[in-house]
């Protein structure tokens, strides 16, 4: 059955603003998106968006769908057995969803069992966002992530954690060029892999066609991350000149998770004081590096780092807010919260409202261009449709229960 979601705006996803349009859902995609006379002979089911913008629904290019954002995850995540971390996996994709987020890319979980999520949802066994999923993030030896993590030590090393990640099913593989904030006794600063390890892993995950994604905050690992071919930097907090311009240059995305910052220094009291100290050390540096970054024209993609201390699922819409805070136009925020997330993930058919497109739709109050808060905060959020169908709608009791259990 045809559905017209017609009498507010549009924002496509690839940075314009339609008004008078109507966007008409079959299925699971959209048949036509056109100005609101050629549907004036429809007669069946309408979704009246007067007073509303419908966009793409959001795409959250970073997460850890096993965490649950609690001061030091890393607890919680070596305590608890394999199904009750999966089950906890799905509630937090289920909230993501729930919040606006209709695609994610999970970088890095525990033992594969987020893969498990993935696939429930995806094959659409289970209620929930697309997943892309990276398994077992890859580190050396005492580096960033290695308590859950593939430790592999050169070239030959890492090659085979690749493969192994190739095997268990993963989509893109994550690579650590530095230390980070989380990890106690390393420094975000520090390259971790060589030049000559990171390229080998990056060649061996393309000749497979999957992405690579590289944790990098440092200066010296973004640079041998950007040579060595990486689809993504994960925070790029030290990024120079230098690196901007590789960046640039060989089209490289930036997933700034500018909240994963942000919720560290709003709890400092509750959070490991090693973690802390490095946030403080470094988020000053992080906001010149996003501002410069966007300023040059590089690509960004929205990615949150949900999961990660007080950085809620469901909550990963006040990115975009963040991104705009820090700089970013609203048009280009929106963009690059959808069809840039897409790109990066290669998913086709998703991220912008087009003819012939999946119908994963966030319909809110008010035009977001003018107030970014329209879309960041959820409670502006009327409906979330994934696929066509409608999964969260503001006010519906049932709804906001199942939101409630499954965050948390």
């Amino acid at each position: 059955m045809a559905v017209l979601y017609a009498g507010g705006q549009v924002f496509d996803g690839v940075g314009r603003m339609l008004d008078g349009h109507g966007a008409l859902v079959e299925g699971e995609r959209i048949k036509r998106l056109a100005p609101i006379g050629e549907f004036s002979g429809f007669a069946g089911p309408r979704v009246d968006t007067v007073g509303a913008t419908v966009l793409p629904g959001l795409i959250d290019c970073h997460v850890h769908l096993l965490y649950a954002g609690e001061g030091d995850p890393s607890v919680p995540i070596m305590k608890l057995n394999a199904g009750q971390l999966t089950m906890r996996g799905y509630g937090h994709a289920l909230a993501t969803l729930r919040g606006g987020v209709t695609a994610v890319r999970d970088c890095g979980g525990k033992d594969y069992l987020e893969l498990a999520v993935r696939d429930s949802c995806n094959q659409g066994r289970l209620i929930g966002p697309t997943i892309r999923a990276a398994g077992r993030i890859i580190c050396m030896t005492g580096g960033h992530g290695h308590r859950w993590g593939r430790v592999a030590d050169g070239v030959d090393d890492v090659v085979k954690a690749v493969r192994e990640q190739i095997h268990a099913g993963a989509d893109v593989v994550k690579l650590m060029a530095t230390g980070g904030v989380m990890t106690p006794g390393v420094n975000p600063e520090d390259a971790h892999y060589s030049r000559e390890e990171l390229t080998a892993g990056v060649a061996e995950g393309h000749r497979f066609h999957k992405t690579c994604a590289s944790h990098a905050q440092g200066t010296a690992g973004i640079m041998n991350a950007v040579m060595a071919g990486m689809d993504s930097i994960e925070h790029g907090i030290f990024m120079d000149e230098e690196c901007i311009a590789a960046m640039t240059s060989r089209g490289t995305y930036l997933v700034p998770t500018i909240a994963a910052l942000k919720n560290i220094l709003a709890h400092r009291a509750e959070i490991p004081p090693y973690a802390v100290e490095k946030a403080e050390r470094v988020a000053e540096r992080h906001r010149d590096s996003v501002q410069r970054y966007y300023r040059a024209g590089g690509l960004i993609a929205m990615g949150t780092d949900a999961g990660t201390p007080f950085n809620y699922h469901g909550e990963n819409a006040q990115e975009v807010a963040h991104m705009v805070e820090y700089g970013v136009k609203p048009a280009d925020a929106l963009t690059m919260s959808t069809i840039n997330g897409a790109r990066l993930m290669r998913l086709d058919g998703r991220g912008a409202i087009a003819e012939g497109a999946y119908a994963d739709l966030l319909v809110v109050d008010g035009n977001p261009l003018v107030d970014i808060r329209a879309v960041a905060d959820r409670r502006n959020h009327r409906l979330v449709v994934k696929n066509g169908a409608v999964v969260h709608r503001r006010g519906d009791a049932a709804a906001r229960a199942e939101f409630a259990a499954a965050a948390i």
